[in-house]
């Protein structure tokens, strides 16, 4: 079908996308179809309309005639040419053709990436966001660390995952809580505790008094002082000042563990990271919740004793085998507390909730589920949602980082932060997919070269600001309404390209929020700098011809202000100068 024209009637340019275009189109041919009685039954909901790998096979491409073809007993062939006659005209498309066992394939006009970029201008810091979560809250439980240590690269690797989450579920319309579960209760806190109070008493690491299990770092060292100094700690809203005394083990555990989520909150802080809500794991322990939990699942009926331990029957929820809930000596196993501190959210309201864990947790992922399964709550299987991520190795001069001064042992948030910067750290972080482990290298974080991804990301947002100053410089002023009304003139093949890539920005969001994945954002925002620099390289911009000036500044500008939103949505700063 060359030459031939489609189009919806009363859509205006900046309130619907590409996409969403083609969507419409489809759903009135099928619509016009089952009227006439050619397409019987209910037309499919569930089809796709998706981007093609190579416009030689043009820009979408719908699977719809394939799935309607068997129930209507017709090749998908033929079932697409009928659909492809019954389209409506649009300007956005230019051609329709049919591909293999039955695709139909839009080929795009230039009008539907100008009215692209003419929504760009029209919702600024709102492109890309869209309203599909409908206001509703999910919960997400991301970093968690134990109250015992600084925080480690692993920890901000959750953070950077956890945050964007956050940033791109609130972006598709969810409101987002961010929730940080503190592990204020077990064994490790209590070596913690004896730790501290092993430095307040002069006994340090190399002292065979020192406790077996004990935290090495100079941190450790700094509490015990500010305890004999008598000094307040801050953390949330708990404060707690010290008595000085290096016999009472419970006020040395208080201090210690909010002196350490203080310390916590600060690498946040400045990694751009901040929760709505911190909830203790101790507040769990005091209200008896987690034997409350126990005893719930045991009424339930799903629960039994052998060996001296209660047993959770977690096969009967999927799970490979039961588990052990209580010890023969009366101790909770790690997974039930986790099982007590989910159902206070489904409690609080949470219907969605997403925890964002080390992929080292992933073994406790099926019994946690089971326990909730076996309250008989109402929470649905499934419930929670998991994000896993792997390991972090830093690397350094072509070596890896292993030891901190701080920590005693690894490398801390901190430390990557001083090193290579919140931004670098932020974006690499999150670059790769969660589930796969991850180099961090510090040299190239630094590195002011395109070999850097966030440098050539942010290079290209400072590039457009030095156009506009350029343009106050030379008197040379820029009108958005006369420059969208010659967006024709972004003919060249470079342009097309960089309007293509602002065109797929709502689609890169949606894709990362829904698949929890935002690495798929930070993969797109270096796709379009790419295009970016390959067409500011290839065409000058402060020509003489309004005209001409004006479209490519527009477009400059349409890039700028997609590259701002998405470093945004990953906590990423848009520098105007570099």
């Amino acid at each position: 079908m060359p030459g031939r024209c489609v189009r919806i009637a009363d859509c205006p340019d900046a309130a619907i996308s590409v996409k969403d275009v083609l969507h419409e189109l489809l759903q009135h041919a099928l619509e016009t179809l089952h009227r006439r009685g050619e397409i019987a039954g209910t037309p499919p909901a569930a089809y796709v309309i998706e981007r093609t790998r190579s416009r030689k096979h043009g820009d979408f491409a719908c699977n719809a005639a394939m799935l309607l073809a068997k129930p209507l007993g017709r090749r998908p062939r033929e079932v697409a040419e009928t659909l492809a006659a019954a389209l409506p005209e649009n300007p956005q498309v230019e051609r329709v053709e049919i591909a293999g066992p039955g695709f139909i394939n839009f080929f795009l006009a230039d009008a539907a990436f100008h009215a692209e970029l003419r929504r760009v201008f029209a919702e600024g810091a709102h492109y890309g966001h869209n309203r599909s979560g409908g206001g509703q809250t999910v919960g997400v439980e991301f970093v968690s660390a134990n109250p015992t240590g600084p925080l480690h690269v692993g920890h901000g690797r959750a953070a950077a995952i956890g945050d964007s989450l956050c940033r791109l579920l609130t972006a598709t319309g969810w409101k987002a809580v961010r929730e940080f579960y503190c592990n204020d209760a077990g064994a490790q806190v209590h070596n913690f505790a004896l730790s501290v109070q092993a430095r307040i008493r002069g006994i340090g690491p190399d002292d065979p008094r020192w406790p077996a299990d004990g935290y090495r770092g100079e941190y450790v060292r700094d509490i015990a002082r500010a305890y004999l100094a008598g000094e307040t700690v801050h953390a949330g809203r708990d404060a707690f000042t010290s008595p000085r005394d290096p016999d009472d083990l419970e006020a040395i555990r208080h201090f210690a563990v909010l002196w350490q989520r203080r310390e916590q909150e600060e690498d946040l802080h400045a990694f751009g990271v901040d929760f709505d809500v911190y909830f203790l794991e101790s507040a769990l322990r005091n209200e008896g919740k987690v034997e409350q939990t126990v005893d719930r699942i045991v009424a339930e009926g799903h629960a039994y004793e052998s060996e001296g331990a209660l047993w959770l029957k977690s096969t009967d929820f999927g799970d490979d085998k039961d588990r052990v809930m209580r010890k023969s000596d009366g101790s909770y196993t790690y997974f039930v507390p986790d099982v007590a501190y989910h159902l206070s959210k489904w409690e609080r309201g949470y219907r969605r909730a997403i925890t964002e864990l080390g992929a080292d947790h992933h073994g406790s992922l099926a019994r946690v589920r089971a326990g909730l399964q076996a309250l008989d709550a109402g929470i649905p299987e499934g419930w929670p949602e998991y994000v896993l991520h792997q390991m972090v190795t830093v690397m350094k001069g072509g070596s890896e980082v292993k030891i901190s001064k701080r920590a005693g042992s690894y490398v801390t948030l901190r430390d990557l932060i001083d090193e290579a910067g919140r931004d670098a750290t932020r974006y690499f972080l999150v670059a790769r997919k969660g589930d796969s482990q991850l180099v961090f290298d510090i040299d190239l974080a630094r590195a002011q070269t395109n070999d850097n991804p966030v440098y050539y990301i942010q290079y290209a947002h400072a590039r457009v600001c030095s156009v506009e100053r350029q343009m106050h410089e030379r008197g040379f002023v820029f009108e958005r309404g006369p420059a969208l009304k010659h967006l024709d003139r972004l003919d060249s093949p470079h342009a097309r390209a960089l309007l293509v890539e602002i065109s797929r920005f709502p689609e890169g969001v949606e894709a990362a929020a829904g698949n929890l994945e935002p690495h798929l954002l930070a993969q797109y925002l270096r796709e379009l700098a790419y295009a970016f620099h390959t067409w500011y390289n290839a065409e000058q911009f402060l020509v003489d011809d309004e005209a001409q000036r004006n479209a490519r500044v527009a477009l400059a500008f349409a890039a700028r202000q997609v590259l701002a939103n998405g470093l945004e949505l990953l906590g990423v700063s848009a520098p105007e100068t570099m």
